[in-house]
């Protein structure tokens, strides 16, 4: 299986039309190179324009979502078409720029980190609210709902576990994804290039505790004066670099066996002797 990871790069000179069609283009040009090819996180806008989130907010099935479905058709793959800032339909004629900062991020008419997924025919194939938000009291964790579901997706080759850049910090999250038959995990983000080093860390962490291949596409070029690490990463179930880009605009191609995870969980079977419902003892005294 052959996947291409388009690390977009991201500027500020370059309008959201622009780059949309221009990413169309380049997911185009993968027709017979690639079986899967993966965006980054929110590249429309960048993840840390938060100031653009609103404006830039489109519903599920706008622009970007019908741009990313043709070309996903014209090129013949399956695309993780990385993530979008979603608005959701609104109720009651409530919108998240009628709301405070604190309660934008709740109820009918927030806004969402959404990644796309794409069949080769163009159809959604899946699509995922990111679960945990960056930000801690500010920017994407105030300003975006959370999502509540784990998405997987099941390719010809493999099954896709889906999460979002800052998830990558959370390992019960691709516990539950492993749980739900995951065995090729696809990460887009706009992570920062200050922390690369945990980018490239979490990322094989990820692959080797769960016996699975690990694809993260990141992001080059600058969101909001926040130089992005790219180095987009491919692991393979046993914490092994397959291959990895560098910081600026780049197809990384690689091609991977999927069926060395199900060989890989036999011949070391780890994750057969996880232990479950833990509990803390309680304190006497």
């Amino acid at each position: 299986m052959r996947a291409s990871l388009i690390q977009i790069a991201v500027e500020e000179g370059e309008s959201v039309e622009s780059r949309r069609v221009r990413v169309a283009a380049l997911v185009r040009e993968q027709a017979g190179a690639a079986d899967l090819v993966v965006l980054p996180e929110l590249w429309t806008t960048g993840a840390f324009a938060y100031e653009e989130f609103g404006s830039e907010a489109e519903p599920l099935r706008g622009p970007t979502f019908e741009a990313m479905a043709k070309a996903a058709s014209d090129a013949g793959v399956w695309l993780h078409a990385g993530s979008i800032p979603e608005r959701a339909p609104s109720a009651g004629g409530a919108s998240v720029d009628d709301a405070t900062e604190g309660g934008a991020a709740a109820g009918e008419g927030a806004l969402y980190n959404t990644s796309l997924v794409f069949s080769p025919s163009g159809d959604l194939a899946a699509s995922y609210r990111k679960i945990h938000r960056f930000g801690f009291d500010k920017g994407e964790a105030v300003l975006m709902g959370a999502g509540e579901e784990l998405v997987t997706v099941r390719l010809p080759e493999t099954t896709v576990g889906v999460a979002t850049c800052y998830d990558l910090r959370f390992p019960e999250l691709f516990r539950g994804l492993v749980d739900a038959g995951a065995e090729t995990l696809v990460i887009p983000a706009g992570w920062p290039e200050r922390r690369r080093a945990h980018w490239t860390l979490l990322a094989r962490a990820r692959a080797v505790e769960n016996q699975a291949f690990v694809l993260a596409c990141g992001t080059a070029g600058t969101h909001a004066g926040v130089p992005q690490a790219g180095h987009s990463i491919v692991v393979d179930p046993w914490g092994e670099v397959l291959a990895e880009a560098g910081s600026g605009e780049e197809i990384l191609t690689v091609e991977f066996d999927p069926s060395r995870v199900a060989t890989t969980r036999e011949q070391f079977p780890a994750l057969k002797d996880r232990v479950l419902g833990l509990r803390t003892p309680e304190r006497r005294g």
